[in-house]
């Protein structure tokens, strides 16, 4: 079976065939339907490194995530991946878990595939790593990092807006002593995050209390000893807000050991909006970060339909992402001491 045999059956050339199994906006709907009825029925499976080889193009794209074990990114790999097969691409994913040795693995793999562009959706990636890429011209989407250039996109969640919308909240429910569990500060997104944290705290006239900020790893268990660490100050808080929902989550765990309930003793806020925050109890109040948005933005950010080979450096675009606060019954009025 061959592609000549799928052009004769759908009464098209075979470059029509090869465009329509690129997902060519050059072909019209119908004859791509037609040539998909003639692939399914030839039950044609094509050589995807030979058109790689003939055509200079992969029609794959790499998505490097740090953490798979963290729910934000398994949703933000499948928003990602439902946007490439829409446009009949393939998505290469490698996970780093944060560790400099698998990320040069990573971008190994990448480079021998020859992705057409990958979306970077960590912020440990180094500088050397990125050079390979740029070396291959291949484009890149950035994370929370970067600036745009001929070649590099960056997406950019506003961290401030989440935090503000979510310290408002809070301010409305009479919460003024807030705690706050960071994610690990080594990161740029947890710095940011943090930060916004502050600057709001500034901006609403509270009380920065040391011991009410604590250090977590953006897991349940971090959160967990986070917010027994917070409990153990002198004065213990009325409200927290984590960095991530896997936080959230353990601190709600560790505020149930403590004999406390959310949130009529402690409201509880926390940031992503992970299928499974839904579903905790009390379902729990969160910022939500749009994985669709962001993932449609990254790829197409890298996705052109002609050759890399004859194609110019794409255009650098800078992409804001824009939460909005979900409220839960994990925060309730401050109780009054």
């Amino acid at each position: 079976m061959n592609i000549k045999e799928v052009a004769k059956l759908a009464g098209v050339s075979t470059a029509t065939v090869s465009r329509a199994m690129n997902g060519s906006a050059k072909v019209r709907p119908e004859t791509a339907e037609r040539v998909m009825a003639a692939i399914e029925r030839l039950n044609f499976h094509p050589d995807t490194n030979a058109r790689a080889l003939g055509s200079g193009r992969s029609n794959l794209y790499g998505l490097i995530i740090s953490d798979i074990t963290n729910p934000f990114f398994p949703e933000l790999v499948k928003s990602f991946e439902d946007i490439a097969v829409r446009y009949r691409q393939e998505v290469l994913v490698s996970n780093t878990n944060y560790e400099s040795v698998r990320m040069k693995i990573c971008v190994e793999r990448m480079l021998q595939r020859r992705v057409e562009g990958v979306a970077i959706m960590t912020s440990e990636m180094d500088d050397r790593l990125i050079e390979d890429f740029r070396r291959m011209h291949i484009p890149m989407v950035f994370l929370d990092s970067g600036k745009p250039e001929p070649g590099v996109s960056c997406v950019r969640l506003d961290y401030s807006a989440g935090v503000d919308a979510a310290m408002q909240h809070l301010i409305k429910l009479r919460h003024r002593r807030i705690a706050f569990l960071t994610g690990p500060l080594k990161l740029a997104s947890a710095q940011a995050r943090y930060k916004a944290f502050l600057e709001s705290a500034v901006r609403h006239q509270l009380d920065v209390n040391p011991g009410l900020i604590q250090e977590g790893n953006h897991k349940m268990e971090g959160g967990h000893e986070a917010m027994r660490r917070v409990l153990s100050s002198r004065k213990r808080p009325t409200a927290v807000l984590a960095s991530n929902d896997l936080s959230a989550i353990g601190a709600m765990g560790a505020i149930a050991e403590a004999g406390l309930r959310v949130p009529e003793d402690i409201s509880v806020v926390g940031f992503d909006d992970i299928q499974m925050s839904a579903y905790v109890s009390p379902p729990l109040t969160t910022v939500a970060m749009p994985r669709t948005q962001i993932a449609g933005a990254a790829f197409h950010a890298l996705f052109r339909e002609d050759s890399p080979r004859t194609a110019k450096p794409l255009k650098g675009e800078m992409h804001i992402i824009q939460p909005t606060l979900v409220v839960r019954k994990s925060t309730g009025p401050a109780r009054r001491n």
